[in-house]
């Protein structure tokens, strides 16, 4: 049994692969980036656009925690907090883009950002002999969607992970349609978000089954 510790990669997680691609990929930098995000993806896009010397604007729920702000306002994003719902992060980001004229980053549903998640599974087919499983977790399905695509071809049997209050996945994957009613209960605070328009139908084609785990 092997493990992909993403979260030794640059700003804590994953999620800087895909957001160092989606900065690279921009074809204007003037007006920086901008994204909603519970924390980590936020951090990670924060990163990418100091690289860059671009300005990011993160919109972040207010009941985030606190180390995930700092991290962000520490690579030096705005912060601008909104109520803790899906709906309340989307209007704030229109808010925050029309004022601003930056380029929004989906944490997880776009295409820049599916193909930067994908490396980790590029990385595993180098990095260990025989690969005849892997299991991903799942939230807005951007790494398992990424994956997915890396692994294609391979052979390799690919599972995704979720809380069981957080199961949108299983239940998109289930019923054939992308389960947008949702509202996640669980711990895992980087899972409180919907399964991806653009990352469902890679995950539908895909994945071999969606795995539960309890909070406890």
């Amino acid at each position: 049994m092997f493990f992909k510790c993403e979260n030794f990669q640059k700003s804590g997680a994953f999620k800087f692969r895909g957001a160092m691609n989606a900065v690279l990929s921009l074809s204007s930098m003037g007006a920086g980036v901008a994204t909603h995000s519970s924390g980590n993806h936020g951090a990670a896009l924060a990163r990418a656009a100091r690289l860059r010397d671009l300005p990011a604007r993160v919109v972040i729920p207010s009941n985030a925690k606190q180390v995930k702000k700092d991290a962000i306002l520490a690579y030096g994003a705005t912060v601008i907090e909104c109520e803790p719902t899906l709906p309340a992060r989307q209007e704030a980001l229109l808010r925050v883009v029309a004022q601003t004229g930056a380029e929004v980053v989906h944490p997880y549903d776009d295409d820049r950002i599916i193909a930067g998640q994908g490396t980790v599974a590029l990385e595993m087919r180098e990095q260990i002999p025989r690969v005849d499983s892997v299991l991903i977790p799942v939230g807005g399905g951007g790494l398992l969607s990424g994956c997915l695509i890396g692994f294609g071809g391979s052979g390799v049997a690919v599972y995704g992970a979720e809380p069981e209050g957080a199961d949108d996945a299983l239940r998109s994957l289930r019923s054939g349609s992308r389960i947008v009613d949702h509202q996640p209960q669980t711990i895992c605070d980087g899972l409180l978000t919907t399964l991806g328009e653009r990352n469902f139908p890679i995950i539908k084609a895909g994945v071999r089954d969606i795995l539960l785990a309890s909070d406890r």
